[in-house]
């Protein structure tokens, strides 16, 4: 196979060269003209808007003893998900090599990690 390129069917029409601006006079007019409701000041100097955003002290935490628990319970959690991935990982590829024994105490490692995270749910009900 080579890399020439198939020759073009004479009937297929070819498109149109590209020019600027459009066949249609009234969309070749200037941004301003076409949107006269978009003024240079929209937005920022705009004299309706009278306050520019929710107020001060908005965004910062109300209440950092709860947030830094659930960021350490989010840690823990993340933590035992990445173990959990890493055991069925060797659980799996110890029954395919026929060491179910290993395998069976893997699971069980699974089923406790699985337990420790729903003993963290569990804790504090009225963080949910």
């Amino acid at each position: 196979m080579t890399g020439a390129p198939f020759p073009q069917d004479p009937e297929t029409p070819r498109p149109p060269a590209y020019r600027p601006g459009s066949a249609q006079p009234r969309l070749n007019r200037p941004v301003h003209e076409r949107y006269p409701q978009i003024r240079p000041t929209s937005g920022y100097g705009d004299p309706r808007v009278r306050h520019t955003g929710p107020g001060p002290g908005a965004g910062t935490e109300q209440e950092p003893e709860r947030s830094s628990k659930l960021s350490a319970r989010l840690a823990l959690a993340l933590t035992v998900v990445i173990g959990q991935l890493w055991a069925l990982t060797t659980v799996v590829d110890e029954w395919m090599s026929g060491d179910t024994g290993t395998a069976w105490w893997g699971a069980g490692f699974l089923v406790l990690s699985f337990l420790v995270v729903l003993g963290l749910w569990l804790v504090d009900p009225k963080d949910r």
